[in-house]
């Protein structure tokens, strides 16, 4: 579980392509303090597994599944990714729940600037935009972000300098892609409520008098 706070900009150095799946090293700093093998890792909003680490990279496993429904493939070396360890609990939550589980990716259709933050417009697969609502959140290439609003095709996000500096958003561009994620929270209340709509309106209240009458008291 993370938290779509970005800890840093890592660097692609290397990208395996094999028949099993594909091996990426990322060069990186600050998340390599604690950082073991068999940890998670959030890659551009990718949960990923460590399976090798060094003193300044480290190597994750992709699987076909995941380059399948990720922009993942679409890395090359020297590429800048966002990297976030797995989040702590006894820390703050300073974004919002999120699972590092890619939902789809969405096209970047505009980006320009408002006062000092900068607006993208990102096209989205409607299965990604039935859990989106203005103010809601969602996250982007595994930056946790608040939607401004949703449109039939997409939905828009504001960033701030910072954000645009830390982070690959910054310098993404029109047709760029990003990884996807829905609202961790939207998506099990949509499940709780298919539940309840199976249930029928007459059901019965099951007290002692209703065991009592089937025999069962």
């Amino acid at each position: 579980m993370f938290t779509g706070i970005v800890e840093e900009m890592g660097a692609v150095t290397s990208m395996e392509k094999t028949l099993a799946g594909t091996r990426l090293t990322i060069l990186a700093s600050t998340v390599m303090g604690d950082l073991k093998i068999g940890d998670s890792v959030s890659v551009n909003g990718t949960c990923l597994t460590v399976v090798t680490k060094g003193e300044r990279d480290f190597s994750v496993e992709v699987s076909p599944e995941t380059l399948s429904v990720t922009a993942l493939g679409q890395l090359k070396s020297g590429a800048p990714v966002n990297l976030e360890r797995a989040m702590k609990l006894n820390e703050r939550i300073g974004g919002h729940l999120v699972a590092g589980h890619v939902d789809g990716v969405g096209i970047i259709r505009n980006r320009h600037q408002d006062g000092n933050a900068i607006v993208f417009t990102i096209e989205a697969p409607s299965e990604i935009l039935r859990y989106c609502v203005a103010k809601g959140s969602i996250t982007v290439d595994g930056i946790s972000l608040t939607i401004n609003d949703v449109s039939e095709k997409g939905f828009s996000v504001a960033i701030i300098p910072h954000t645009a500096r830390v982070t690959t958003l910054g310098l993404k561009q029109p047709n760029d892609t990003v990884n996807l994620e829905s609202d961790l929270i939207g998506k099990y209340v949509e499940r709780l409520l298919q539940e309840r709509s199976q249930i029928p309106k007459s059901a019965p209240v099951i007290d002692k008098e209703y065991l009592r009458k089937k025999g069962l008291l």
